[in-house]
């Protein structure tokens, strides 16, 4: 039988929850390096022993942790990220007149063949490659190079980039968000890259139609179908058919279109679930009820999820990284709280339960599949 690994990232500390595939008890390991925000994790895609983890301090600086066991044991892998090679935080990337700063690690994208190849979304906004296993870094210099980071700003957040997402199917390509610049493409490798942003509308900047410098906080895809996009915007829900050459909005009977994270079904590529929050200034659910929406269509049509969740007085946010979705059979959908829960439906969301209720704030979930445990014998 498959087991189910769950990563959690909260502001002290990693938890790592494992379970069989039927999903009914969970064992809970942590917290792994307590104290710390650890802002992701992620597993490799090509190692299902392989974790990679952003651990990061203001004070002591950024950390990416590796562990080779499945989350047992851990090492400091490496934290060169700035040109010079000099760890810790706050440091400048260069000297050119934008001040670009190095200040965290937002996301870890492991390559979906190589687990010693991982990418790193970092605040100001950059991307990182490492081909080691995470000892040693180097930009891809081509997305600051764009021509365009003038008019990036930051987000609340700060300006993060904060989504990678690999193309399966086409190993060149590779789609990233920044908050707040908006969504970029690149076909060749990181060499050079496009903004993807034709279509979508941002009330705040002055021009609401501009090419960047839209907040956009999530991206998602699924791996059968790369080509459509699904995009939870500052305010609305969006779509995109054609690689992110342009978008249209999905915001549909939504109660409202302001959220953070976006996640599609394992085997249905039009099933996606979106967590709405009141607005930029309340970042609560509306009416304090907790309820997750999914659409079968693709967008438009949403259904309210809402069986297990509290329908009343809660006032919780589910940030941008902290839903996944499993590849059972009948897919698990994962998300965790800034109060602390880890809610989990093992039937596509037509039900929920709490894993654990008493994290600290929960910054990020992702999900490894594992392939069933070989028994006793020669290996």
């Amino acid at each position: 039988m498959s087991e189910v690994r769950l990563l959690v990232g909260t502001r002290k500390g990693a938890f790592v929850l494992t379970s069989d595939g039927k999903r009914e008890r969970w064992d809970v390991s942590g917290p792994h390096f307590g104290g710390w925000e650890i802002y992701h994790l992620k597993g490799s895609p090509a190692d299902p022993n392989r974790i990679y983890a952003s651990q990061t301090s203001g004070w002591f600086g950024q950390i990416i942790q590796r562990s080779n066991d499945g989350g047992k044991t851990w090492e400091a892998a490496g934290n060169a990220f700035v040109y010079d090679g000099t760890p810790g935080t706050h440091q400048w990337y260069d000297g050119t007149p934008h001040p670009w700063e190095f200040k965290r690690v937002w996301h870890l994208e492991p390559s979906l063949t190589d687990p010693d190849t991982v990418y790193a979304g970092v605040e100001d906004a950059a991307l990182f490659r490492s081909t080691d296993g995470a000892r040693t870094w180097q930009e891809l210099p081509g997305l600051r190079g764009h021509g365009s980071g003038r008019f990036w700003q930051p987000g609340a957040g700060g300006l993060g980039l904060h989504t990678i997402l690999l193309d399966p199917a086409n190993p060149s390509r590779m789609f990233i968000a920044i908050s707040a610049a908006g969504a970029f493409r690149t076909d060749d490798g990181g060499a050079t890259w496009q903004p993807i942003n034709r279509g979508l509308r941002s009330e705040g900047i002055p021009n609401p139609t501009a090419e960047v410098g839209h907040c956009v906080h999530r991206i998602a895809m699924h791996r059968s179908r790369p080509n459509v996009l699904f995009m939870q915007k500052h305010w609305d829900v969006m779509r995109s058919d054609d690689a992110g050459e342009s978008w249209h909005e999905v915001s549909g009977n939504l109660p409202t279109d302001f959220g953070f994270p976006i996640e599609v079904h394992a085997h249905e590529p039009d099933t996606v679930y979106v967590l709405p929050i009141t607005s930029d200034s309340l970042h609560y659910p509306p009416d304090g009820k907790l309820r997750v929406y999914r659409s079968r269509t693709g967008g438009n049509e949403w259904e309210a999820l809402t069986n297990g969740l509290p329908q009343h007085d809660c006032y919780v946010n589910v940030l941008r990284d902290a839903m996944a979705a499993d590849s059972l059979e009948s897919c698990g959908v994962y998300f965790g709280t800034t109060g602390g829960q880890v809610y989990a439906s093992t039937n596509g969301g037509d039900n929920w339960a709490p894993l654990v209720r008493d994290l600290p704030a929960v910054l990020s979930v992702e999900v490894q599949t594992l392939p069933p445990r070989r028994s006793g014998g020669a290996a």
